[in-house]
């Protein structure tokens, strides 16, 4: 009787278009489908070298360091263009769902591939959504999925996707989400005094998380002559309570936001000849921000801000030789910021960013090198009133660097490809954002860019086993150091959407990161993937020998944190177990027994049915989530929810 057997999808790329030096970390589809997370922040928690800064409950702000970089060294790519936010440089990863990606992938460094936009040059990581391009079977031209989730804290999750083949090389997707939450959730709450006694211990209902969000997404697919283009539309709009910090025995804040958040991009790519390639992207982006603190033990506040954004980029490489490729790009970004406050800046920004690169691959030899020019002008134009602004005062200041980096690659064995060497150096800097430049209250218009310095060399070994139970083996280590000069950081004190500015001088960072994963067979008909991932951390603070935190750890930066996947497929059945761990942290410079952050961890399961149903496929899914029903805190005084389930039903047609 023959055999049915699947086949993976393969994408043919010509080298021209896509010279990788260093591989990167990665989750497909399928497996974010299997992990217990609702975002794609959540998602990222399991890449080696990442800190999830998570704020409580489903409508939290969700952020990401990676390295002890900081958040804003990390540019976030949706499809292709940079994701930006002028006013405070960090994106807010909790509004992105995974119902409608394909892939996640986070590159130290950079993208190592010299077909791209100058602005991914000049990121000192970067972390790439790719969403859903559509997949129609023979005799199909069009494909439904719904789905449906209800879980902890009153979470109802509502999202459809609609695809359409309108021509042969024309397609449609339209994507529409809404969530909807209480946030209120258990917790128990415990300080101790420095003596070790305890201050008090109690249990409490987490108030003010509540969320109601929709997020709508439209794509064209096209595909031309020896080309591609895509024409993306997005809108998210949210209202949410900020649940704020349980300090001075306050259990609920009156502070509420919401957002609305639009951008329209498009991208075309061209290759002539097989020699040259071109790519033009555009984006414009609103964002409107309504805050308001109604708390009658503050001042009130009650305030809006409107940030615009225009996005222009051309990347161009050419093959010179059969091993040897060069590229120009060119970005322009123009940024502006409004708000209703008094003697508000109203500032705007413009970036222009050139970058020249260059990548070899010759036998057992890749690299690649770059070099990227950015200049920075922001004008200040102070706004007297509270309702008008004024274009008296303008003030100018304008920044200009060049910022070098080197790839390098080696396949060590002569005929084997499973080994490599690995190893990048690069400098890179991060512009303070209006936030930190603009603020009444909190900005400081003499801070310097963050200027950082990153060295790494790691090993891969990635091998297919023929005729054994364990069928593929991977495994990436890699050892690095980062020199962060006049370093900012930003953390909420007392109220969440005003930070609190710090300039450490000068930061040194040390780390290992391993990620190790293996697929292969148990027994008869079940199949098994583990994955594992450990970082270590030391980043210390070196700026003044004086100081009392001199050479102590950075704040919120563990030395030891890592997670592990393991995953069943018992043919229509799925299992998933995740495991993440973090350990001891400081909430303060001063890495004292009073500023001292406990290790947490948390354990979750899952399990998925798939079956036929309505000629169409039915699955279900069931999570129940910190099973072990840890009490922790990611950030201080913000509880993160104990044991929580949730249970989902996605029909695809």
């Amino acid at each position: 009787m023959d055999s049915v057997q699947h086949v993976r999808e393969v994408v043919v790329t010509s080298k021209l278009t896509f010279r990788e030096v260093i591989p990167s970390q990665k989750l497909s589809g399928q497996q974010l489908e299997r992990l217990s997370t609702q975002s794609v922040a959540d998602a990222l928690r399991y890449f080696s070298g990442v800190q999830l800064k998570d704020y409580g409950g489903v409508g939290g702000v969700k952020t990401v360091d990676v390295r002890s970089m900081g958040t804003n060294h990390l540019a976030v790519s949706y499809d292709g263009i940079t994701l930006g936010n002028a006013q405070n440089g960090q994106i807010d990863l909790g509004q992105f769902s995974l119902d409608n990606i394909d892939e996640l992938s986070l590159y130290n460094g950079q993208k190592s591939a010299i077909f791209q936009a100058a602005s991914d040059f000049a990121s000192a990581s970067a972390v790439y959504i790719r969403t859903r391009r559509p997949r129609f079977a023979e005799g199909r031209r069009q494909n439904w999925k719904a789905k449906v989730k209800y879980g902890g804290s009153d979470l109802l999750r509502l999202s459809a996707l609609y695809e359409r083949q309108l021509a042969d090389s024309l397609a449609l997707s339209l994507n529409a989400e809404v969530l909807t939450a209480s946030g209120k959730y258990h917790f128990r709450y415990r300080r101790r005094n420095l003596d070790g006694t305890t201050a008090w211990d109690t249990t409490a209902v987490r108030q003010n998380g509540d969320i109601h969000a929709e997020r709508l997404e439209a794509n064209l697919h096209g595909i031309i002559a020896q080309g591609t283009w895509q024409l993306k539309g997005y809108a998210y709009n949210s209202a949410r309570g900020i649940p704020g910090a349980i300090v001075n025995n306050v259990w609920s804040r009156g502070e509420r936001q919401q957002d609305l958040n639009t951008f329209v991009q498009g991208q075309w790519q061209r290759t002539v000849g097989n020699v040259f390639s071109t790519r033009w992207l555009a984006k414009y982006a609103f964002y409107r921000t309504h805050y308001a603190n109604r708390d009658t033990t503050r001042l009130p506040v009650d305030n809006l801000y409107r940030q615009q954004e225009v996005y222009v980029s051309t990347a161009n490489v050419v093959e010179l030789l059969p091993n040897w490729s060069a590229s120009l790009s060119y970005d322009l970004r123009w940024n502006t910021l409004w708000a209703d406050t008094y003697h508000f800046a109203h500032p705007r920004r413009l970036t222009h960013a050139l970058a020249a690169a260059t990548a070899v691959d010759y036998r057992r030899l890749k690299a690649q090198a770059s070099l990227v020019g950015t200049m920075v002008n922001d004008r200040q134009h102070h706004s007297p009133s509270k309702i008008q602004p004024s274009t008296l005062n303008a003030q100018n200041s304008k920044f200009t660097r060049l910022t070098p980096a080197l790839f390098v690659s080696v396949y060590p064995l002569r005929q084997a490809r499973w080994l490599s060497l690995r190893a990048f150096a690069k400098q890179s800097f991060r512009m303070p954002t209006f936030n930190d430049l603009y603020y009444t209250e909190i900005g400081n218009a003499r801070l310097r860019p963050e200027r950082a310095t990153q060295y790494d060399l790691g090993l891969v070994l990635n091998r297919h086993l023929q005729g054994r139970r364990i069928s593929h083996v991977d495994l990436q280590a890699d050892i690095y150091y980062n020199k962060v000069r006049d370093k900012i950081i930003a953390y909420p004190k007392g109220q969440q959407f005003r930070w609190t500015m710090l300039n450490l001088g000068e930061v040194d960072i040390h780390g290992l990161d391993v990620v190790a994963s293996a697929t292969g067979t148990v027994c008869r008909n079940v199949n098994a993937t583990l994955r594992a991932q450990y970082t270590y951390q030391r980043s210390i603070d070196v700026t003044d020998a004086r100081k009392p935190y001199y050479r102590h750890q950075i704040p919120y930066i563990p030395r030891h944190s890592g997670s592990l996947i393991v995953e069943l497929d018992w043919r229509d059945v799925t299992l998933n177990y995740s495991f993440l761990y973090t350990g001891e942290r400081w909430n303060e410079q001063e890495n004292t027994a009073y500023n001292h952050v406990q290790p947490w961890y948390t354990s979750d399961l899952s399990a998925s049915w798939r079956c036929k149903a309505f000629g169409g496929e039915l699955r279900l899914t069931a999570e129940l989530n910190n099973v072990l029903n840890q009490q922790y805190d990611v950030i201080t005084n913000y509880p993160m929810p104990g044991r929580n389930a949730a249970i989902s039903v996605e029909a695809r047609i």
